[in-house]
């Protein structure tokens, strides 16, 4: 059998806030909850299941989209007034990161309401 990843819990202190601010940056819906999680389902089928908690470490979630969708994911961020960066250490500011070893790859980070470091980057060029 081939593994795939089929969820994973991202803790919020306000699960539908902060999955809706991702779907909502990603161009996505929020999944009708399951239990107690705010799912948000990716194209792969993997759902970021939100659960609610006080207390936790903020994580990195890095999400692989089309040229197309980051532009228009950028675009949201933006018109949303969305503080973004160019780099995982969030000193370069309103900037997009294009990729040293990868032709063509873009990203660009930016923060959840819970702290969450989120990044968007396309796949580049594939080499023949």
């Amino acid at each position: 059998m081939t593994v795939y990843l089929n969820h994973t819990i991202v803790p919020a202190r306000d699960p539908q806030v902060s999955a809706h601010f991702l779907a909502g940056i990603l161009g996505l819906g929020v999944s009708p909850r399951v239990a107690h999680f705010t799912p948000v389902t990716l194209g792969n089928e993997v759902s970021l299941d939100y659960d609610q908690m006080e207390d936790f470490e903020p994580h990195h979630y890095a999400f692989m989209v089309s040229d197309e969708e980051f532009d228009a994911a950028l675009a949201r961020i933006q018109s949303g007034g969305v503080t973004h960066y160019g780099d995982p250490q969030c000193r370069e500011i309103g900037q997009i990161y294009r990729s040293k070893h990868i032709a063509g790859r873009r990203g660009v980070y930016f923060r959840d309401p819970d702290g969450h470091l989120m990044e968007i980057l396309t796949p580049g060029a594939t080499e023949s």
